[in-house]
C-alpha cells in the first residue's frame, strides 16, 4: 500500500481497544510532519485508524495511562454530554471575542446556521427520534462541521459525525454507533474522546427508550479517525509512560474498573461545576 497506512484495532472494552490502537499505531504508523511542529520536533506517527469496541460498557473501562486523572475524565465527559462549558463558546459576531470556537455539545445539541436567527437544531434528539420511529434507518446522524466557519477558523472541530443504527438480536434492540474524527490525538485525547462519546451513546439509547417505550442495548462502538497520530514533540513521554507501562505491569494493573472508581468521579462533580462556573 502507498500513502498513509490504514490500520485497525479492537478490544472488548474502551481501555483495551485504546491500548491496542496505540500499539498498532506505534508499530505500523507512518512518519509525517504536522502544522504544529517546532523546528526541533521529530515527525508525528500517523495513520488512518478504525477502532472497534465490542462492548462499550465492559470492564475494566478506564486506562490508567491516559494523560489525565479521574476528575479530568469526569469533567470532559460532562463537557461533551452535559454542555457544562458551552458558555465559553465565542460570539461569532464579535471579532474581539477570543473564547472557544466551539464545544462538541454545542454543535451536537444546539447546532445553528447563519441567516436562521433563533433556529437551533438538537441533533441528538433528532437522532433518537429517527431511531425510535424507524430503528433501521440509515439517516440517524449528527454532524459538527460548519463549512462557512470551519474552513477558515484557527481551531476547527476534530469530531465530525455520529451515526447510529438499531438491529434486532434475540428479541432485543441493539444500537451500533460509528464515530468519525478528521484528526485525533491518539495518546493525549483519544481515550477521553472515546469514554465521553460512549456516555453520549448511552444517552442516545436512553432517549430512544423514552420515545419508543422499548429497551435499547448498546452495541459495538466504532471510532474512525482519518488522522490518528502521536505528536513527535511528546514521543519520548509516550515511550516511557505508555510503552514502558506495557512491560512493567499486567493489563489489570494498567486499568481501573469503572465500578471501583465511579464514586470518586461522581463526588468530583460539584467541584467541577463550581470551577467551570468561574471560567469566562
Amino acid at each position: 500500500m502507498s500513502g498513509i497506512p490504514v490500520l485497525t484495532a479492537r478490544g472488548t472494552g474502551i481501555a483495551e481497544a485504546w491500548e491496542n490502537s496505540l500499539v498498532e499505531l506505534n508499530a505500523k504508523g507512518c512518519d509525517i510532519k504536522t502544522m504544529y511542529d517546532k523546528a526541533e520536533d521529530p515527525p508525528s506517527k500517523d495513520a488512518t485508524m478504525m477502532i472497534t469496541i465490542d462492548d462499550p460498557l465492559a470492564e475494566p473501562m478506564i486506562h490508567k495511562d491516559f494523560p489525565g486523572g479521574l476528575e479530568d475524565l469526569e469533567e470532559y465527559s460532562m463537557e461533551v454530554v452535559e454542555g457544562i462549558k458551552n458558555h465559553l463558546v465565542r460570539d461569532q459576531n464579535d471579532p474581539e471575542d477570543t473564547r472557544w470556537e466551539y464545544t462538541y455539545n454545542e454543535r451536537l445539541f444546539a447546532y445553528k446556521m447563519p441567516g436562521l436567527a433563533g433556529q437551533v437544531y438538537d441533533q441528538i434528539d433528532m437522532v433518537a427520534e429517527k431511531l425510535a420511529e424507524t430503528p433501521y434507518t440509515r439517516r440517524a446522524q449528527a454532524i459538527t462541521w460548519k463549512v462557512w466557519e470551519d474552513n477558515s477558523c484557527y481551531d476547527p472541530a476534530c469530531l465530525q459525525s455520529i451515526w447510529c443504527r438499531i438491529t434486532e438480536e434475540d428479541g432485543c434492540s441493539v444500537m451500533s454507533t460509528n464515530i468519525r474524527f478528521r484528526s485525533n490525538d491518539a495518546y493525549k485525547a483519544a481515550f477521553m474522546n472515546m469514554y465521553a462519546l460512549v456516555q453520549l451513546q448511552r444517552l442516545i439509547a436512553e432517549k430512544i427508550e423514552e420515545k419508543s417505550g422499548k429497551p435499547v442495548k448498546l452495541g459495538r462502538y466504532v471510532h474512525l479517525a482519518d488522522s490518528y497520530h502521536i505528536y513527535g514533540s511528546y514521543f519520548s513521554e509516550f515511550e516511557q509512560r505508555f510503552l514502558g507501562g506495557l512491560k512493567r505491569r499486567s493489563f489489570e494493573e494498567r486499568t481501573f474498573r469503572y465500578d471501583d472508581v465511579k464514586d470518586i468521579m461522581k463526588e468530583a462533580r460539584p467541584k467541577i461545576l463550581e470551577k467551570v462556573k468561574g471560567m469566562h
